[in-house]
């Protein structure tokens, strides 16, 4: 086994990983290619997946930096006697707040290009002029076109996504700047543009009719991140002492319809700390995105497997965000599938992992029921009952987790009102504990609301809401509708529970459960 390597946590310096033996996973064939198939790029992937550390390669490559690329695919297949002058943009640093302060940014970050690349920027010059100037003078100086790098170029308007009117000043500004890598096409070798979200080309890009967007591409899938394959390569020497199949199902899993990949900060973490925890998840909380499916009365059992057109996902726009694309592009969703009609796709949506299920879920129980420690002590007592099979704790617990619930919550939230936010409440208390759960689980007689397999037991529920008193058809229908029948093979006791809330009393009122014992 090769020896262990430093893990480039929170590295985005490429020639600082290579230069202090950090681990660093080969995307130079992927960016050859790239190089060779075109020449104006887009691309969008979820925060803290090696978008930065991707350009970084870029440019140091285009700047000719042959030492750092030893060893690697690139040291034999570039052409090393070519050296281009790198314009870099990166939106990452700082936040603005108005048009003002995001074209002060904009020209201290021009004005750091200018002096980089040995060029005197000029003094009475608008935004758009300084940038244009700029391609050129570095054409003239080098003899050679210019490479123009955006990371982030999305962040001014995501900083201001809650307020509309400040996100369109960011929208108009930004697109200022980009309109200048189309009208200098000429004197451009290469560009790529990477951020987190995909606005609109009419919006952001107008006229960027040459930009071509690999989001979903196939081939550049694992761009960023690293494949199942990498892990057990480039990370080798990390694995002895962690469970593989539970690296895989706590972190792998995103995918844009080519090979599915982990995400880079999580398993980077996970080596280090030794221990199974959400990492990505935790270095942002989804508020603005839990208060969007609070508000949008999300049926938290279908987030997971949503069906969208490639159009849906592909772009939104200040003025309207879908809730598909929102959890797609921030990386809370994946591609599970695709189905192709004609000209257009349809894209079937899932959760990428543990990880997201698990921790999104607990997130968006907090935005259910308006208590933020409520649901995490709950958590625990779940886990014990149902190791110990204790119907009538849990029966209890959830009964008592409504009636917790204040009225003024009720009066003032319309995602109470809605049918579906019981059953929501429930299988969200499930999933937050990451446990293996089927939704809508088809069956020859039916859909199961919710099947739950947990400590070699199977567990069947379905939901009704009744008016004021249980009427008893939730487990008759598990019954009559004979779901248990397929999991009968698999030889461990199953739970048959009916669920009932009362929308009047704002609680469960009935909770029958019959189990099945194993036939010797």
């Amino acid at each position: 086994m090769s020896a262990r390597k430093r893990l480039p946590i929170g590295i985005q310096t490429f020639a600082k990983i290579r230069e202090d033996n950090c681990y660093y996973v080969d995307k130079t064939p992927l960016i050859l290619r790239l190089v060779d198939e075109g020449s104006h790029y887009f691309l969008s992937r979820p925060r803290r997946f090696g978008k930065s550390l991707l350009l970084d390669t870029i440019a140091e490559l285009f700047e000719g930096n042959r030492v750092l690329f030893t060893g690697l695919h690139a040291e034999q297949h570039w052409d090393w006697s070519r050296i281009y002058p790198v314009i870099r943009i990166s939106f990452g640093k700082g936040v603005q707040h108005s048009r003002a302060e995001l074209e002060q940014r904009i020209r201290l970050l021009l004005q750091d290009n200018y002096v980089r690349l040995g060029l005197e920027m000029p003094g009475a010059q608008d935004i758009s002029g300084l940038f244009a100037q700029l391609i050129r003078g570095a054409h003239a100086g080098a003899g050679q076109r210019v490479v123009v790098l955006v990371d982030e170029y999305d962040k001014p308007i995501l900083d201001n996504i809650t307020e509309p009117a400040i996100a369109r000043e960011m929208r108009d500004g930004l697109r200022n700047l980009y309109s200048v890598i189309k009208d200098e096409d000429a004197h451009i070798k290469f560009a790529m543009l990477t951020g987190v979200s995909k606005f609109s080309k009419v919006s952001l890009f107008s006229g960027l009719n040459n930009l071509r967007d690999i989001t979903v591409s196939a081939a550049y899938s694992a761009i960023c991140g690293y494949t199942d394959e990498d892990v057990d390569q480039v990370f080798a020497p990390e694995l002895p002492g962690l469970d593989r199949d539970e690296i895989r199902r706590w972190y792998n899993g995103y995918n844009w319809t080519g090979t599915s990949v982990y995400n880079p900060f999580d398993l980077l973490l996970l080596f280090q700390e030794r221990q199974f925890k959400p990492y990505w998840f935790e270095t942002g909380t989804p508020t603005f995105l839990v208060d969007l499916l609070t508000q949008r009365q999300a049926f938290t059992p279908e987030l997971g497997q949503l069906v969208a057109m490639e159009s849906l996902l592909s772009s939104f726009d200040v003025e309207q965000i879908s809730t598909e694309a929102l959890m797609f592009q921030s990386g809370y969703l994946t591609i599970a599938s695709q189905f192709k009609m004609g000209a257009r796709t349809e894209y079937t949506l899932k959760y990428p992992n543990l990880e997201v299920e698990s921790s999104l879920n607990g997130a968006l129980l907090q935005g259910l029921t308006g208590n933020l420690s409520q649901p995490g002590r709950q958590s625990g007592q779940l886990y014990r009952l149902l190791l110990a099979n204790d119907f009538a704790g849990l029966q209890a617990l959830f009964t008592a987790f409504f009636a917790s619930i204040p009225n003024d919550w009720y009066r003032s939230n319309p995602i109470a009102q809605y049918e579906g936010y019981y059953a929501s409440v429930f299988y969200s208390h499930f999933a937050a504990l990451g446990l293996e759960i089927r939704l809508e689980d088809v069956t020859n007689h039916g859909r199961i609301d919710m099947t739950v397999l947990f400590n070699q037991n199977i567990y069947l529920f379905e939901f009704k809401v009744v008016e004021l008193v249980p009427e008893g058809r939730a487990l008759q229908q598990i019954k009559d509708r004979g779901y248990a029948d397929k999991y009968r093979a698999r030889g461990e006791p199953i739970h048959l529970i009916g669920v009932e809330f009362s929308r009047e009393q704002r609680s469960v009122v009935g909770f029958e459960v019959e189990t099945e014992q194993l036939q010797h």
